[in-house]
C-alpha cells in the first residue's frame, strides 16, 4: 500500500530523495505581515531530517516569518511526467555569526565548489552574519504524475 498524502515516510521515497539532492531552488511560501501570501525561490540544504536555508539579517521575510512561522515549500521539475514535493512545517529562526555552514554547503552544491567557494568568498566581505532559517517537515506530499497524482484525478 503507497504512502498517504501527509505522512513523512514520502521523504523517503525515491522521488522525494531525488528532488532533495537536486539543483532545483525550493519555492518558500509565507506570509507577509499584512495578511498576504508570498512565494519566494530559495537555496536549501536537506541534512536528512530538516530543511536548512539562510539569507542576510536584513532580508524583509524575516520579520513575517518571526511573526507567523508557518510556512510551505516545494521542490519541483520542469520534465514531463513533472515531479512535485510538497512540504509543510514551521520556521525556525537563529543568528549566526558568519555564514551558515548549510548555506556554504547549498552554494557548492547549486554551483559546484570552485564557483561556490567565490560565492562564498564574496558574501563574507558583505555580511558578518546571516539567519539561519530551519524548518522540519510537519505534512509532505508528493506527485509524479505516473503514479502519485493531485487528489483531483485520483479515484
Amino acid at each position: 500500500m503507497p504512502v498517504k498524502q501527509g505522512d513523512l515516510g514520502l521523504l523517503q521515497h525515491p522521488t522525494s530523495k531525488e528532488l532533495l539532492e537536486s539543483k532545483i531552488p525550493a519555492r518558500l511560501a509565507y506570509i507577509w505581515t499584512d495578511g498576504t501570501p508570498r512565494v519566494i525561490p530559495i537555496w536549501f540544504h536537506w541534512n536528512g531530517r530538516e530543511l536548512v536555508m539562510a539569507t542576510p539579517p536584513k532580508a524583509p521575510k524575516l520579520k513575517a516569518l518571526a511573526k507567523n512561522p508557518k510556512v510551505s515549500l516545494t521542490i519541483d521539475d520542469n520534465t514531463f511526467p513533472h515531479k512535485v514535493l510538497l512540504i509543510r512545517g514551521s520556521a525556525r529562526l537563529q543568528l549566526v555569526e558568519g555564514i551558515v555552514p548549510e548555506y556554504i554547503a547549498a552554494a557548492e552544491g547549486y554551483f559546484g565548489r570552485e564557483q561556490g567557494e567565490a560565492w562564498i568568498g564574496q558574501l563574507r566581505k558583505m555580511i558578518p552574519s546571516m539567519v539561519k532559517i530551519t524548518i522540519t517537515p510537519e505534512w509532505v506530499g508528493l506527485l509524479d504524475f505516473q503514479t502519485r497524482f493531485p487528489s483531483a484525478l485520483s479515484a
